[in-house]
């Protein structure tokens, strides 16, 4: 024999609601913990979270009275929940019909001048023609643009200043080497030799 299938989600909040609406009570946990194994098939492990699903969802009413939680919930809350939710979907469905007709109005009137006729087509075709061109002669200001004033003189400035930069670090390594000779006595091959600094180093004019 098959297993009987259990409750899922939604089925044990419906038959949860089914306790407040048939009864019109006000329960607290505990009570509702007893009832709904019994009389709904939901377990009682379960009945809190789905209890707490309708408080969140507004399905359900609680209050705290003095160091006890009640809940209740009766048809026409529920009724009046219903109808303030399809009148909601209702506007929203208006809303979007409205959007709807107004993109067809646009692309309607944005169709206009765009029929399919011998003129359009051969001004298509220019346009794809001067598209093309344009894009050769960028390539062709593109091979030139090494002799463009404005270039060479970046590329001037930018070599000057590492340049400067080069030298600034071969002065610095000369006097880091002046000063080991002067306070270790090193000779200035080993200090080369040791630090893998070239022999011909030198300033750059």
């Amino acid at each position: 024999m098959s297993k009987k299938k259990g409750l899922n989600f939604e089925e044990k909040r419906a038959r949860m609601m089914e306790i407040f609406f048939e009864t019109k009570d006000v329960f607290q946990l505990k009570d509702i913990e007893k009832i709904a194994p019994k009389e709904k098939g939901i377990t009682s492990m379960s009945v809190k979270e789905i209890l707490q699903s309708l408080v969140d969802d507004g399905m359900v009413d609680t209050d705290r009275i003095g160091t006890s939680n009640y809940f209740w919930a009766f048809p026409s809350k529920a009724l009046h929940a219903r109808k303030r939710k399809l009148e909601e979907l209702e506007s929203q469905f208006a809303e979007s019909s409205q959007k709807k007709e107004h993109l067809q109005k646009s692309i309607e009137k944005s169709k206009t001048g765009r029929e399919d006729t011998e003129e359009r087509e051969a001004l298509l075709k220019k346009l794809a023609a001067l598209r093309q061109k344009k894009e050769q002669l960028k390539k062709e200001i593109d091979k030139y643009r090494e002799c463009d004033p404005d270039v060479v003189e970046e590329m001037r400035q930018t070599n000057q200043v590492a340049k400067e930069a080069a030298n600034r670090w071969t002065d610095n390594i000369f006097s880091i080497k002046s000063w080991a000779k002067r306070k270790f006595g090193f000779e200035e091959s080993r200090i080369d030799k040791c630090f893998g600094i070239p022999e011909d180093l030198d300033y750059i004019d």
